[in-house]
């Protein structure tokens, strides 16, 4: 399918990065806002269908210039995890303010949009009591997944109120290719692989027993696309995930494995303020009906992460 102009908030992030390398060839041009607290410009790859700003998704000014030229919007931008915990004001402009502010202005400025696809998050679930977790199902328990969970509540607002083709996907540790080190709140599968590579001890919080359900990059994409494409997704939610709980001590003896050492190097250390979910696992039958497969195993996946990082790319 084609696209035609397409927005991309938080685009220089993980996530951001590889939805626009998925876009390249079939969108008629790529607009991208990001502040770059977290992402990385060198992260974007260079095209002629890109236009690039350095901004704020509150940046009333640049979504008045770039929205009324667009037909999809991809929300991904946010104040990640750890941010959101050490500073909530920031969480609540960023990831609130911000979510409700580019509702609006895409309601008002965006005439001929097709799709709203708002990318929320496992968190929502906290220590969910209910495995695998349904869509229905929520325990929010830190600032993060209260001002993601809100922001999910406005998008049905406006798809009632105003008809805005919305949909949310909640995405469970998504990890893979474009996962840099470089950004100290990447995810756990990227430390521990930079930590495995360079014979280092892997840095565990806790015990290493809590359960993650860790979603390869390549299949949430293929989530996104099929929501932005697919009419009966407007107006719901649908889990992003592969079913299966991996602790974080299996995950560590896997990457260790796939990086062909011998040894395995631990550290344990306190848990964090931000480690609340001991076990997740999410429950994917919604986005499976409509079409939607999980590709890859976590073995599968973690292969392919380390093949990119040995090719040495930085992107």
């Amino acid at each position: 399918m084609k696209f035609g102009k397409i927005l991309i908030t938080g685009g220089a992030g993980f996530l951001g990065s590889q939805l626009v390398k998925e876009m390249i060839p079939v969108a008629e041009h790529i607009y991208i806002i990001d502040d770059l607290s977290t992402g990385n410009k060198s992260s974007i790859p260079n095209a002629t269908n890109i236009s690039f700003f350095h901004a704020s998704i509150t940046d009333e000014e640049t979504l008045e210039h770039v929205l009324p030229e667009v037909e999809y919007v991809f929300h991904l931008a946010c104040k990640n995890l750890v941010l959101s915990y050490n500073n909530i004001q920031d969480d609540f402009e960023t990831n609130l303010y911000g979510g409700l502010l580019l509702l609006q202005k895409t309601e008002q400025l965006s005439r001929n949009l097709k799709r709203f696809v708002y990318t929320s998050t496992a968190s929502v679930y906290g220590d969910a009591t209910i495995l695998p977790t349904p869509e229905t199902y929520h325990n929010t328990k830190l600032p993060y997944s209260a001002s993601k969970f809100s922001t999910e509540h406005y998008c049905h607002v406006f798809h009632y109120m105003y008809k805005l083709p919305v949909t949310i996907l909640r995405l469970s540790n998504v990890y893979g290719p474009g996962q840099l080190i470089s950004n100290p709140y990447c995810g756990v599968v990227a430390k521990f692989f930079e930590a495995a590579m360079h014979n280092q001890s892997m840095h565990v919080f806790g015990d290493g027993t809590q359960t993650r359900d860790f979603t390869y990059i390549e299949d949430a994409l293929n989530a996104i696309l099929l929501v932005a494409t697919n009419d009966q997704s407007i107006g719901h939610v649908y889990n992003v995930s592969t079913e299966k709980e991996t602790s974080v001590l299996d995950l560590a003896t896997e990457i260790n494995k796939v990086c062909g050492n011998q040894e395995l190097k631990l550290s344990f250390l306190p848990k964090r303020s931000v480690d609340v979910v001991q076990r997740r696992c999410l429950d994917h039958s919604n986005l499976k009906k409509l079409g939607w497969e999980c590709h890859h195993s976590l073995i599968l996946g973690l292969t392919k992460t380390y093949q990119w990082l040995t090719r040495g790319e930085s992107s």
